[in-house]
C-alpha cells in the first residue's frame, strides 16, 4: 500500500493556498448560509452561531453526485468515517474524537439513534435523495438534545415542496452491477406544501472480505427509500407538519466464524435485513406577530433488523424510540438598550427507548424513560456580540438526575472581516441497553456501568477576504471524557481516569473566478486514553480538498474530490471477539471526479469515476472496499417552471 505519511502536512497548507489566491471578479461571493437549524433551539443566523458547524446544501451533493449521505461527511472537519465494508454496509460517525454513540443524528426533528444497536445511528443505509442540507455540530450539546450529543449532532433536513407542481425522474448505472432509480415531486402554495421522494438502489458489491487473502465472493446492497413531507397551514398563525420516512434494506456480509484462531472475515452467505420506519407530526401556532410561538411534537423511529446465516434468522433485534414535546419561544426586542435582541426557549419531553433482541443465546425486552427540560437565552448586542447559554435537566428510570450546560459566544469586527466564535459545554452519555444487560456467544451484560461525561470547548477565527469571495476558519477543540465506555469486548467496563482529546480544525472556501469554486478542510485529532495511547478508529490526520468549475452559462460542470484518511488504530479480534490487539490501518487517498451536462432546461446527462487511484484501503480491519468504479445516468425534470 502506497506511503501516505506525508500527506497530512501537505493538506494543510494546500487548503489554505488553494483558497486565498487573489481573486478575479465574481458575480455571486461566497457567504455563510443565512440560518443555522441546529446550534440553538430556534433557527439562528449563522454569523451568530459561536459553537462549531458546517453546512452540506443539497447542491454540493448533487454536484458531487453523492449517493451514500455518509460519504459527504468525510469533507466536515473533525469527522471520522468508519465503514465496515462496500456500500451499505455498517458506517460509524465519530466527532472529534469521540465515541460513535456520542453522535446524535436527527432527521427533520426525529432522533434516528438505535437503541438496539448500541445507541449509534447507522449510516450505510441512509442514501442522499431528497436532502435539503445536513447541519453538522461540533462539540458537547446535551444542553439542547440530552443524551447521545457528547461529540456532536447531525441534523438531517430533507427536501421541503414549493412553486409549481413538478417532478424529477433519474436513472443511472455502472459498475459492480450496479444500478440506482429515483423519482422526486414537489409543489406548493400559500397554505400548503408537499415533498414524495422514492429511491431504489441496488449494488452486486464487492467482497466484504479482503480478496487479497483469496475470498471472492461479491456482497451486495439493496436499498428502497421513501421520503413524505407536507406542511398545511389551515389559519394565519398555525401550522402543521407531517413527515414520514420508511427504508427498507438488505445487506450481505460476510461472517468472523466461530474456528479458533481465525483472524478477521471470511467469504460466506450472511446478509442482513432491516427495515427503518421514521414519523413526525409538529404544531406550530405563533402569537403576538410572531413574538411567541408553540411548538408540540410526536415522533417515532424503530429499527428493525435480522441477521441471516445460511438463510435461517440467527440473530434478530428492534429498537424503538418514541418522543413527545413541548417548546415554547419568546422573542423580544430592547433598541434603546444596547440595540439588543432576545430569545427566551423552554423546552420539555419525554422520550422512551426500547429494545428487544433474539438469538440462540437469549433475548431481551427493555425499555427506559427519560424526561428532560430545556431552558435556552440568546441575545444580541449591538448586532455584532452574540450570546447564548442553556441548561437541561434530566430525570431518568435508571440513573442519577443529570444537569447539563452550554455556553457560547461570537464577536464581528465587520471592519476587517472577522468573525471569533467560541462555545463550552458539558455532556452527559447513558449506557445503553445492551452494555447493561445484553447477551452473546463471548458478551457478559454489567448493570454496573455509569455514565460517560464529558467537558468540551472551542475557540476559533473565521476570516472573509477579497469582498467575502474567500473564507478562512481556523478552530481549537478540547474535551475530557470521564467514565468512558469500552464495550469492545466480553465486557463493556468504565475506563478509570479522563480520556483526553484535542486538536484544530481548518477549513477554507473561495470563488477565485466566475464559475470556479474551491473548498477544503484539515483536522489534527489528538485522542488519547488512559494508557495515552491513541483510540481506535480516529485518526490523527484526516483533510480533503474540492474543486468545482461550471461552464457553457451553467450547462456543463466538472469536480474533482480528494479525502485523505491518516494511519489509525483499530482492533483486530479474534475466535468471535474472544479476544482482541491493535493493529495500525495505512493511511490512504479516496478521488472521485463527476461531470454533468444539460442537454435541455429538462434533461440532464452526468457521470462520475469514484475512487479514481484504485487505492486498496479499509475503514475497519479485515473489511474491504470497493476499488474503481465508474457510473453514467439521466436525469429528466417535469413540470413546475422554467
Amino acid at each position: 500500500m502506497p506511503n501516505h505519511s506525508y500527506l497530512p502536512f501537505l493538506l494543510a497548507p494546500a487548503v489554505f493556498a488553494a483558497c486565498v489566491a487573489p481573486a478575479t471578479a465574481a458575480e455571486e461571493p461566497v457567504r455563510l448560509p443565512p440560518v443555522v437549524v441546529s446550534a440553538s433551539a430556534t433557527p439562528v443566523q449563522a454569523r451568530e452561531v459561536g459553537s462549531a458547524v458546517t453546512v452540506i446544501t443539497a447542491e454540493q451533493i448533487e454536484r458531487q453526485q453523492v449517493r451514500s449521505l455518509a460519504d459527504v461527511l468525510r469533507q466536515v472537519p473533525g469527522v471520522a468515517l468508519s465503514r465496515s465494508g462496500p456500500t451499505g454496509s455498517q458506517t460509524q460517525v465519530r466527532i472529534r474524537g469521540a465515541e460513535a454513540n456520542h453522535t446524535l443524528v436527527l432527521m427533520d426533528g426525529v432522533e434516528l439513534n438505535d437503541p438496539s444497536g448500541a445507541s449509534e445511528f447507522d449510516f450505510g443505509n441512509m442514501v442522499a435523495s431528497d436532502v435539503e442540507r445536513i447541519e453538522i455540530l461540533r462539540g458537547p450539546q446535551s444542553a439542547l438534545y440530552g443524551s447521545e450529543a457528547i461529540g456532536g449532532v447531525i441534523n438531517i433536513i430533507t427536501k421541503r415542496g414549493k412553486g409549481p407542481v413538478s417532478a424529477t425522474l433519474t436513472a443511472e448505472g455502472g459498475s459492480f452491477e450496479t444500478a440506482r432509480l429515483a423519482g422526486h415531486a414537489q409543489g406548493g402554495g400559500d397554505w400548503y406544501d408537499f415533498s414524495v421522494g422514492g429511491t431504489f438502489f441496488r449494488t452486486g458489491g464487492v467482497s466484504v472480505a479482503p480478496e487479497s487473502e483469496g475470498n471472492s465472493e461479491r456482497d451486495g446492497n439493496e436499498n428502497k427509500t421513501l421520503n413524505v413531507k407536507l406542511r398545511i397551514k389551515p389559519i394565519e398563525n398555525l401550522e402543521i407538519d407531517l413527515f414520514g420516512r420508511l427504508v427498507d434494506s438488505t445487506v450481505e456480509n460476510d461472517p468472523q466464524p466461530f474456528s479458533a484462531g481465525v483472524i478477521g472475515t471470511i467469504d460466506g452467505d450472511d446478509e442482513t435485513e432491516s427495515l427503518q420506519r421514521t414519523g413526525r407530526v409538529r404544531l406550530k401556532y405563533s402569537l403576538l406577530d410572531g413574538r411567541w410561538e408553540h411548538i408540540a411534537g410526536a415522533a417515532y423511529h424503530t429499527h428493525q433488523a435480522d441477521l441471516l446465516t445460511g438463510g435461517a434468522v440467527s440473530f434478530s433485534s428492534k429498537g424503538e424510540k418514541t418522543r413527545l414535546d413541548y417548546q415554547t419561544n419568546l422573542f423580544l426586542e430592547t433598541p434603546d438598550l444596547a440595540n439588543a435582541r432576545h430569545t427566551f426557549t423552554l423546552l420539555v419531553e419525554r422520550e422512551t427507548d426500547a429494545q428487544q433482541t433474539a438469538s440462540a443465546f437469549g433475548g431481551s425486552d427493555l425499555e427506559i424513560t427519560n424526561y428532560g427540560v430545556v431552558g435556552e437565552y440568546r441575545a444580541s448586542l449591538f448586532d455584532r456580540l452574540f450570546l447564548s447559554g442553556s441548561i437541561r435537566h434530566d430525570v431518568n428510570e435508571l440513573f442519577d438526575n443529570a444537569t447539563t450546560f452550554r455556553a457560547t459566544a461570537a464577536y464581528l469586527v465587520q471592519s476587517t472581516g472577522t468573525r471569533l466564535h467560541g462555545s463550552y459545554g458539558t455532556g452527559v452519555k447513558n449506557p445503553t441497553l445492551f452494555e447493561l444487560y445484553g447477551f452473546g456467544r463471548n458478551f457478559f451484560p454489567n448493570p454496573n456501568l455509569q455514565p460517560e461525561q464529558s467537558r468540551g470547548f472551542d475557540i476559533g477565527i473565521e476570516q472573509s477576504l477579497w469582498d467575502d469571495r474567500v473564507l478562512i476558519d481556523l478552530t481549537y477543540f478540547n474535551s475530557n471524557i470521564t467514565n468512558l465506555i469500552d464495550g469492545s469486548g466480553p465486557l463493556a467496563v468504565n475506563r478509570p481516569g479522563t480520556t483526553r482529546v484535542q486538536g484544530i480544525e481548518l477549513s477554507a472556501s473561495a470563488e477565485p473566478m466566475d464559475g470556479l469554486h474551491l473548498s477544503g478542510q484539515y483536522t489534527y485529532t489528538l485522542s488519547e486514553g488512559t494508557d495515552d495511547a491513541q483510540l481506535v478508529r480516529r485518526p490523527r490526520h484526516t483533510g480533503s480538498i474540492n474543486a468545482g468549475y461550471t461552464f457553457l452559462d451553467g450547462k456543463a460542470t466538472v469536480d474533482l474530490g480528494v479525502d485523505y484518511n491518516g494511519d489509525q488504530q483499530d482492533f483486530q479480534f479474534s475466535n468471535f471477539f474472544a479476544s482482541r490487539s491493535v493493529v495500525t490501518l495505512d493511511s490512504y487517498v479516496k478521488a472521485d471526479v463527476t461531470a454533468s451536462y444539460h442537454i435541455t432546461d429538462r434533461v440532464e446527462i452526468f457521470g462520475r469515476v469514484e475512487n479514481a487511484l484504485d487505492e486498496n484501503y479499509q475503514d475497519v480491519f479485515g473489511f474491504s472496499n470497493p476499488g474503481i468504479g465508474a457510473f453514467a445516468g439521466i436525469k429528466i425534470k417535469l413540470g413546475g417552471g422554467r
